[in-house]
């Protein structure tokens, strides 16, 4: 460690790093002791709403009242802190046969809960459908935001999803968590799964999920996962850099130390852990779009006063999801931060994972597929695809790339479009290279992996991998 010879330069260092962590536990404070000021007009904004609902009372009669109601009902919403959201999936449709849904946690460490939604085989019988693990981002977001992923693909996948823990919650006694902890922690959820495991990692886990394949394949681990589905990843950030990649490089690391990282107030469970607060976060991402948030708030009010209960009630169910926000341990946002988003380590090939480094062309055993949104402002197209590029040893036909027209980043996971569109062709895919698998790798119907060009593309045989005699249109 370094330390400053000057005695006066010395003293001066301790204070600094004094004053940043004062100014960390205030800037944490400021926000708990806001909500705790902001209660007593929550209760007398209810209380107004309630006179104004009375169905007895004059002042309830007329379009102002209606108003004040809607006022009162847009305050609360912008103001309540929301907790972490219930998953809400009880059953599922197999074939067309309602099937009761059980939520449990089957592997859970300090960090992270893997949470299993099994299937009753009291109505549907023993199924052998593909085991797939699905990734949630460690963003700031609840793993509930994957809830309409989960409740597609558990039709025909035996689903396990990885529910990170609110780092406000988790008591400083269990230790630090950081990236290479969380590629660790995937390893071991993949290992206690075991073979013949299929991985579908939701934005930025695609890194660590495509670091977890790697070092598995370097050890010639016996339970590397079938298959690697990455959407929306921030893989190579170079290619087609959003704001979000462009704020990320123009800062330094130690700005973002000084300026995003607190630590956690009394009385809460992890006290003076260091975290990136999901407040600042939530911010953040309300700012970007600052225009659409309020216009969305606006139209609330309207709605409510015209009584949309539809429109009400689809507003109230995505902004619930949206603010109900969650901290992430310092170290591994930092870490993230520098690791993906400035120095670029995995695909400049300088990655490290507990001092070895991270080679993707060990990787043989899993087949790679990448999903993209064409208007996705957070993960611009082609930082996914970019997975094929470092993957260079899977077999030619197990590379596997698809562009989802119309949809932004939401979209790549969730809605119509995942549902109709995105869903069945992974399902497909996912279901080809288990056939491959458990046929011994002697015969694969997949198709081999190509991107959209301009110019005609030549199109390999799948059997001989040489060029056929005619030519893709």
């Amino acid at each position: 460690m370094l330390r400053c010879k000057n005695q006066f330069c010395s003293a001066v260092c301790r204070t600094d790093g004094k004053r940043q962590g004062i100014y960390a536990v205030m800037q944490y404070m400021a926000y708990e002791i806001a909500h705790l000021m902001i209660q007593p007009m929550r209760l007398a904004c209810r209380t107004l709403k309630h006179q104004a609902e009375l169905p007895l009372s004059r002042f309830a009669v007329g379009p102002f009242a209606r108003q004040v109601s809607a006022m009162c009902e847009v305050f609360e919403g912008v103001t309540r802190r929301y907790g972490k959201p219930e998953w809400g999936i009880s059953e599922t449709t197999v074939h067309g046969l309602k099937v009761p849904v059980n939520e449990e946690v089957v592997w859970r460490k300090p960090f992270c809960n893997l949470v299993h939604f099994d299937r009753s085989e009291a109505v549907v019988g023993k199924r052998y459908d593909p085991k797939l693990l699905i990734v949630a981002p460690m963003s700031g977001h609840y793993a509930t935001l994957l809830r309409g992923t989960v409740a597609e693909m558990i039709k025909e996948h035996n689903v396990y999803v990885t529910d990170w823990v609110d780092a406000r919650d988790i008591s400083i006694v269990d230790g630090r968590f950081d990236l290479d902890d969380f590629i660790d922690y995937l390893i071991e959820m993949i290992q206690f799964l075991g073979p013949n495991t299929h991985v579908m990692a939701v934005c930025q886990p695609s890194v660590p999920a495509l670091a977890a394949a790697a070092v598995m394949a370097a050890r010639n681990d016996p339970c590397q996962p079938s298959s690697l589905t990455m959407m929306g990843g921030p893989i190579d950030t170079r290619r087609n850099p959003t704001k979000v990649n462009e704020l990320a490089e123009k800062r330094s690391i130690n700005w973002f130390r000084k300026n995003v990282i607190s630590y956690v107030p009394f009385p809460n469970l992890g006290f003076m852990r260091s975290v990136y607060p999901g407040f600042v976060q939530l911010t953040g991402f309300m700012t970007m779009n600052l225009e659409r948030h309020t216009e969305a708030h606006m139209t609330l009010f309207e709605n409510l006063v015209k009584g949309d209960c539809d429109s009400v009630k689809s507003h109230k169910e995505f902004y619930e999801e949206y603010l109900a926000v969650m901290d992430l341990p310092a170290e591994f946002y930092l870490q993230t931060i520098e690791t993906v988003f400035q120095k670029h380590a995995l695909p400049n090939g300088t990655m490290m994972h507990r001092g070895k480094r991270v080679d993707c062309g060990a990787i043989t055993k899993t087949a790679i597929i990448t999903v993209e949104g064409e208007r996705d402002d957070i993960c611009g197209l082609g930082q996914t695809e970019a997975a094929h590029d470092l993957c260079s040893n899977v077999p030619f036909d197990e590379h596997y790339h698809y562009v989802q027209p119309g949809v932004g980043h939401y979209g790549v996971f969730n809605g119509t479009r995942f549902r109709t569109e995105i869903a069945p062709r992974i399902r497909e895919m996912i279901r080809t290279i288990q056939f491959k698998r458990r046929t011994g790798n002697v015969t694969s119907t997949g198709q081999p992996y190509r991107t959209l060009r301009a110019e005609k593309e030549i199109e390999f045989d799948w059997q001989t991998k040489e060029p056929a005699t005619r030519t893709l249109q």
